[in-house]
């Protein structure tokens, strides 16, 4: 996509460095989407609300702690939170190249209806990934399996669509082997929430390994749940185009304070 296209958003940057292409919107998803071009993003990373703010605890380094995040993972009913994953997958969908794909991760509590949104909005689905977390909290009431996997589904806008996948390198990375879907990456480092914490936050190596997979150099990267801008970081690193839009400023605060941090980095 041209720069040209890349600016063509009517709507005012809460951060822009034209230099490198990194744009942050500070608003709903579902308010701003539609105001960007159609056919104008190469690849969307979304990581929605899961609906879990319900007043459970869970185990964070090794301390018992609320599962709430904040009002936005509240959930509204099955049905409203459908609705939801339904509205934000169509106006991605409107915005994604003839060729784009999407990312979308998840837990049981929401990737079901995601992916039937998807099946519902047309999108081919290419993979599921299981992202295996290999050190992750125990289940404190010992009555259930420990939560270890998050599900990632990649899918492209549509059935005609000619995604990209860079196989050889994907093979390179495994070994030499054709890359399986189960990828065994570890939460953040310490290092990564050095600028401050979001309760969702992605590893950086999972960002850039599905970067790598479906995208080429000046490609546009759009997240719509930006967080702690952990895709933007990845979309730096690797020459990549970047666009996040996410309600709180706060961690919209946290992302830049990322990305100068990776500027400056020689």
């Amino acid at each position: 996509m041209s720069t040209e296209v890349f600016c063509d958003i009517k709507v005012e940057p809460y951060y822009e460095n034209t230099e490198r292409s990194i744009r942050l919107f500070c608003g709903n998803c579902l308010e701003l989407l539609p105001r960007f071009p159609r056919g104008s993003i190469d690849m969307i990373f979304a990581d929605p609300p899961y609906f879990l703010s319900n007043g459970g605890i869970t185990c964070h380094a090794g301390k018992m702690v609320s599962v709430n995040k904040g009002k936005w993972d509240v959930s509204r009913g099955v049905e409203e939170n459908h609705k939801f994953n339904l509205a934000w997958l169509s106006e991605c969908q409107e915005i994604l190249s003839e060729n784009g794909v999407i990312w979308v991760s998840g837990t049981a509590h929401v990737i079901f209806s995601v992916g039937f949104a998807m099946q519902q909005l047309g999108f081919k689905i290419l993979n599921d990934i299981v992202w295996f977390k290999p050190n992750a909290s125990p289940n404190l009431s010992c009555r259930y399996f420990t939560h270890s996997t998050e599900t990632i589904i990649w899918a492209a806008k549509n059935a005609n669509s000619r995604h990209t996948f860079n196989y050889e390198l994907m093979k390179q990375l495994s070994n030499g082997k054709q890359m399986r879907n189960l990828w065994e990456i570890t939460p953040p480092q310490p290092k990564e929430k050095s600028r401050g914490k979001h309760p969702t936050q992605k590893p950086l190596k999972l960002l850039e390994r599905i970067l790598l997979a479906s995208t080429k150099e000046d490609d546009v990267i759009l997240d719509p749940f930006n967080g702690s801008g952990s895709t933007g970081v990845a979309a730096l690193r690797l020459d990549r185009k970047y666009i996040g839009i996410d309600i709180s400023q706060e961690y919209l605060d946290l992302t830049v304070n990322r990305l100068q941090d990776e500027l400056s980095t020689p």
